[in-house]
């Protein structure tokens, strides 16, 4: 499936959005944005990379002129760009057991929108407005969010470890070596592909 690279999962959606609902939307986002409370559940799901939305107006979609046929469309439409780690599955079963109410706040203008819980219905309309990628940049495709941020703890420790290591005598350094040691046991991962899940 070309929406997975490595560890990481691209999820596309595209919703349709009557224009007199575009208006409520970018009130929603602007408090969203203005006030980090809100955004704390999702920061606090560490799997996922990356997340936004993005309201493009019926009248806003490119139009290069020349052979191009103006389109005149109906709807606004919402879309939705994000990068995780983990199946399909999880990822949606998560964003509807954790972020419920901020989801059913932007998705509730999008036409046909079922809400997000119960799960079941939520996955089958995820399913029908989401798009497959076809290239996607991702730095780091063979490690997960939680393994960076692991990454950067071992380094800052080694770190610490490399300024006590030239000031030390054997006991000191073995010291501050089994310290390091133990603080960086929980963050020693391992990167590569990701495991099938059945």
């Amino acid at each position: 499936m070309s929406n997975i690279n490595g560890k990481v999962y691209a999820l596309n959606v595209i919703t349709p959005m009557k224009p007199w609902k575009t208006w409520i939307l970018r009130t929603a986002f602007f408090v969203l944005d203005h006030v980090k409370p809100l955004q704390q559940d999702l920061v606090n799901l560490s799997f996922i990379e990356f997340a936004r939305w993005v309201v493009i107006p019926r009248n806003d979609f490119p139009y290069l002129g020349g052979d191009q046929k103006k389109e005149v469309l109906k709807y606004d439409y919402l879309l939705f760009f994000s990068n995780f780690n983990g199946t399909w599955n999880q990822y949606i079963d998560a964003f509807s057991a954790v972020l419920s109410r901020g989801l059913n706040l932007i998705w509730r203008w999008s036409e046909k929108f079922p809400g997000s819980v119960p799960v079941t219905l939520f996955k089958e309309y995820i399913a029908r407005v989401q798009f497959d990628t076809d290239y996607y940049y991702t730095a780091y495709p063979q490690a997960t969010a939680n393994d960076l941020k692991s990454a950067h703890i071992v380094q800052s420790s080694f770190d610490s470890l490399n300024l006590v290591a030239g000031q030390s005598n054997p006991q000191q350094f073995a010291d501050a070596y089994l310290h390091f040691v133990l603080a960086v046991q929980d963050h020693l991962g391992e990167t590569g592909e990701a495991p099938v899940v059945g």
